[in-house]
């Protein structure tokens, strides 16, 4: 029977040695902090379990348009709040670790180091083994960056992973970076009451994002009262007593009562002992993999935020998918990042798929648009949905749907459609003729796609 080792327990982890069970391996599974990894213990679970009590202080804020008086002021109890996040995060890895053992897979909390492309060292409690492997995964995921300028305390300055800690409203939270996490967090605590400042380096927040999308957050995050400050950069944070004090390279200073640095993220490839066995990195220590997950040392592969390829959980649990059929022989499609769908939790969210409105531009590709408000939909009207938008690209000549953007509540529901379209190359007629229900937000979609129609 074929022996997997798989380093780290996150979804690239945990979803390979699922797979890699099923096919008929023996599969050991070493994970360090606990099952399901920083994306269930730290990162995206809680982030986005905290986000649902900002969503639903968004619906009570419409009550009143929708006819139904409430009490005139409801808010967060923040350390409720990061009480269940915690709880709900941890039941959730407790699920994931009765799922690999029911599928028979080994579980070892502890360390491991890659000795050889066969052989893997494994530090624990009770002391060091070695355990032989046919095939390595490593899934060890990344952890927040910090500056030295700028460095957490886990009292008055966060990384996203120390946030929870929180058991008091911040008076003022200032976030640094406006990136998806950071827009996420801003948002979710915005939307909460709370008064944030949001720190971005650039014009405009979320630069990675559609365009238009990010200027309709960004217009929704001012409207709400955030303070965005755009092309602004941090040079240093410093506690001062009860305060913090976040200092720009152009001089300015930002008082808070607490700030959240969203800086990125580095990988947690150090002390693997991949240098020493040759598997290549690139110079911030991403691990370099193909796009069945191999690394450059053969039986050894990689998945998940360790590779900086999509640092998106999905993605992260396909690459520890293809990796398995690689390793063992089944059939093997390769990541195809152009079908990908992602979500940026913010309120509205912001969902997108396929080719970005700037990649079709990079390639010099013709295409029709057809961009939709959501103010105009019969069920947005209903449920007093002011903010949002349908965007879909077809090629011209084709008519093949190669990427679309949905902003609006829940948009990483309503993008699924679209990613089918887009996976499947469906035209912008056949998506068109697809029934939709109404009224449903989801109507906008098979709207857009009439828009597409070019009449001969």
């Amino acid at each position: 029977m074929t022996h997997v080792v798989i380093i780290g327990g996150g979804p690239g982890g945990y979803e390979a040695a699922l797979v890699a069970s099923r096919i008929g391996a023996d599969v050991t599974i070493i994970e360090r902090d606990g099952w399901g990894g920083s994306t269930v213990l730290t990162d995206c679970v809680p982030s986005k379990t905290l986000i649902a009590t900002s969503e639903l202080l968004t619906e009570v804020a419409t009550a009143a348009e929708l006819g139904v008086e409430l009490p005139a002021h409801a808010q967060a109890d923040l350390a409720a709040v990061n009480s269940r996040v915690l709880e709900l995060a941890q039941a959730q890895s407790d699920d994931i670790a009765e799922r690999l053992t029911s599928a028979g897979v080994t579980l070892i909390r502890g360390t491991a180091r890659v000795e050889s492309p066969g052989l893997v060292q494994v530090s624990t409690a009770e002391g060091e083994s070695r355990i032989e492997a046919s095939g390595i995964l490593i899934a060890t995921g990344a952890s927040p960056r910090t500056v030295a300028q700028a460095l957490p305390d886990g009292e008055r300055v966060f990384t996203w992973e120390q946030i929870y800690a929180l058991d008091e409203r911040p008076e003022h939270l200032i976030v640094v970076g406006s990136g998806v996490t950071g827009a996420e967090f801003a948002s979710a605590y915005s939307t909460m009451g709370i008064d944030v400042t949001l720190i971005s380096s650039r014009d405009q927040v979320l630069p990675g994002e559609d365009s238009d999308a990010a200027a309709l957050i960004e217009d929704v995050f001012t409207r709400h009262g955030m303070t965005v400050l755009g092309n602004s950069r941090m040079e240093s944070v410093v506690r001062e007593g009860d305060d913090v004090v976040v200092t720009l390279t152009d001089g300015r200073t930002i008082i808070g009562s607490h700030c959240l640095l969203a800086l990125g993220s580095i990988p947690n490839t150090q002390d693997l002992g991949l240098e020493s066995v040759g598997v290549r990195t690139d110079e911030s220590g991403f691990v370099i993999v193909d796009k069945v997950s191999r690394t450059s040392v053969p039986g050894i592969y990689a998945a998940g935020d360790c590779t900086g390829v999509f640092m998106l959980a999905s993605v992260a649990a396909q690459q520890g998918r293809i990796a398995m059929a690689h390793v063992l022989g089944d059939a093997v499609n390769p990541l195809n990042l152009e079908v990908v769908a992602s979500n940026v939790f913010t309120t509205p969210e912001i969902a997108t798929v396929g080719l970005t409105e700037q990649q079709i531009q990079d390639r010099g590709f013709l295409v029709d648009v057809a961009m939709l408000p959501l103010a105009a939909n019969a069920r947005a009207k209903m449920q007093g949905i002011h903010d949002g938008f349908v965007k879909l690209f077809a090629r011209q000549g084709v008519g093949t749907i190669i990427g679309g953007v949905v902003v609006g509540p829940h948009a990483s529901e309503l993008i699924h459609p679209v990613a089918l379209a887009v996976t499947a190359s469906l035209t912008a007629d056949q998506f068109a003729e697809t029934f939709t229900v109404y009224p449903s937000l989801s109507g906008s979609i098979g709207e857009a796609a009439r828009h597409l129609h070019r009449y001969s």
